[in-house]
């Protein structure tokens, strides 16, 4: 789903593509994440200027999971928050692979 921003002067649109990209790779700044590929999973749903945020990740054995998946959390929130203006509701995240 796009993002729409209404301005004064115009409107700005973030695409459902930009917004995926930008998920994911603020999920895989975090050491050790990576978003699954394949059969990917990764919504971000924008109503209001509200985020909702579910994806699936790979990581590598001897993680800590938890802690991995909290970082993800925190990186995506701060990213959709600081680049797009949105208020982030939830990051679901959840590990799918072990490498």
């Amino acid at each position: 789903m796009s993002y729409v921003l209404t301005q004064p002067h115009g409107t700005i649109t973030v695409t459902a593509s930009a917004l995926a990209g930008l998920v994911a790779s603020a999920a895989e700044a975090v050491d050790g994440a990576r978003v699954r590929r394949g059969r990917r999973r990764l919504d971000v749903d924008v109503t209001d200027g509200n985020a909702r945020v579910r994806l699936e990740l790979t990581a590598p054995y001897g993680l800590v999971l938890p802690d991995l998946a909290r970082d993800v959390q925190e990186r995506v929130a701060e990213a959709l928050t600081k680049m797009c203006s949105l208020e982030v509701e939830v990051v679901d995240v959840s590990v799918e692979e072990i490498e």
